[in-house]
């Protein structure tokens, strides 16, 4: 097969590949780029793979960066692009399921590829073009086939994380993961103990952000690689709720990916909070959650006041409907759109009053009840009980204040 059209991606980068092999060595484009530019879906980033070692590459490019010079890659910059060219390599002694214990530079591209964990991303491409094929990966796109290169088994033993990439790829392209490749994965599920959580954290979003993510949750639980992750265990029958996702939906960030997660699970915000620091998701991340999840309570409840609309924020609330919308809740979620949008004021900020003009002007002294006069000023506007003027919102600080 010859790809007639270069995405400009590989015309950018051909003159590496060029130059590598005018010095009699071999290059070609490898893994995820190619395989996506076969299925016309936007590709990220460049890699090359290359017969020459690495200070035979470096000889031949004024601008290297030793990036990974201990497995074989150097990066190549040139121009305002940076790109990572490896040397052929094989593998072995992976003790940790993770690490290869012994790297060994080769010059066959067969030996380099024979490593890779699927066929559909075993593939090279020349750079004119032509695709190299060594283990029947144009056939399993063709078929929409996941495979493992091999003997799935010694796959997964190298690298346990695998085995959620499997997933992650079967819901970010729509496949289906091949029977002996998918029995190998519900046999060493277990292994996936061996790997990081942060790593296992990537492979699932991604799965969850999918084009077809109730795919990717059926193998998630088919396999059973959910039971060895964080706080899954035992939580098939509330997982098994995803199944029944809206065939249409399409998760675009993290935040819906946990909120989702959260409310299948039954999690309360302050819940919450235990699971996603076991997940080792970001601060930033864990607030937001809390936040869509405290909605979700006062949606519940029927209790969703312009406070809540207010304290949720426009950003975790629009990630909040998309996740009602997802699972299909009984929920008018324009109508909550619109009340937010109707508010007085969206940031404390916008308050026309603030501490030092209580200070100022003698209302009160610092302290909790300093605060205590801001959170009901704040409120009120919110209710439209004031108007939010810096004169209104004077008078009424000072009838507060009197009052305590």
């Amino acid at each position: 097969m010859q790809i007639k059209k270069l995405p400009i991606e590989f015309l950018t980068a051909r003159p590496i590949l060029q130059t590598i092999e005018n010095a009699g060595y071999e290059a070609y484009f490898v893994g995820g780029s190619v395989r996506d530019t076969i299925l016309n879906d936007e590709i990220h980033d460049v890699d090359i793979a290359t017969s020459a070692y690495p200070s035979e590459v470096k000889a031949l490019f004024p601008r290297t960066v030793d990036t990974g010079i201990k497995h074989g890659t150097v990066m190549i910059l040139s121009g305002s692009n940076q790109y990572e060219v490896t040397t052929f390599r094989t593998e072995s002694g992976y003790q940790d399921f993770r690490r290869p214990d012994k790297v060994t530079f080769v010059r066959s591209l067969t030996e380099d590829l024979k490593r890779r964990d699927f066929t559909v991303n075993a593939l090279a491409l020349k750079e004119d073009g032509t695709v190299v094929d060594l283990f029947n990966g144009l056939q399993d796109l063709q078929d929409h086939i996941l495979r493992a290169v091999g003997k799935p088994e010694e796959r997964f033993h190298e690298d346990a994380l695998r085995m959620m990439r499997a997933i992650r790829f079967a819901s970010k392209l729509d496949f289906a993961i091949e029977a002996t490749t998918e029995t190998a994965i519900k046999h060493h599920a277990e292994l996936l103990e061996k790997i990081a959580v942060e790593r296992i954290l990537v492979e699932f979003e991604k799965m969850m952000m999918g084009q077809n993510p109730v795919k990717g949750i059926h193998y998630f639980i088919d396999t059973g690689l959910y039971a060895y992750c964080p706080q899954l265990q035992g939580q098939s029958k509330a997982l098994s709720e995803l199944l029944n996702l809206h065939p249409d939906v399409r998760l675009i960030n993290e935040t819906q990916v946990w909120l989702l997660l959260c409310r299948s699970l039954k999690l309360s915000a302050v819940k919450s909070h235990s699971f996603l620091k076991a997940w080792k998701t970001s601060n930033e991340l864990i607030a937001a959650v809390n936040n869509g999840l405290k909605l979700f309570e006062a949606i519940d409840q029927g209790t969703v006041s312009e406070k809540i609309l207010f304290q949720t924020g426009k950003t975790v609330l629009t990630d909040a409907m998309a996740v009602l919308n997802a699972i299909s809740a009984p929920v008018n979620t324009s109508e909550l759109l619109a009340r937010y949008e109707a508010l007085p004021i969206k940031d404390s900020h916008e308050l026309r009053l603030n501490g030092w003009d209580l200070l100022q002007r003698r209302i009160t002294t610092p302290g909790p009840k300093l605060g205590k006069i801001l959170a009901k000023l704040l409120n009120d506007v919110l209710t439209g009980k004031v108007k939010n003027s810096k004169s209104e919102l004077l008078l009424e600080a000072k009838r507060i204040a009197s009052k305590n």
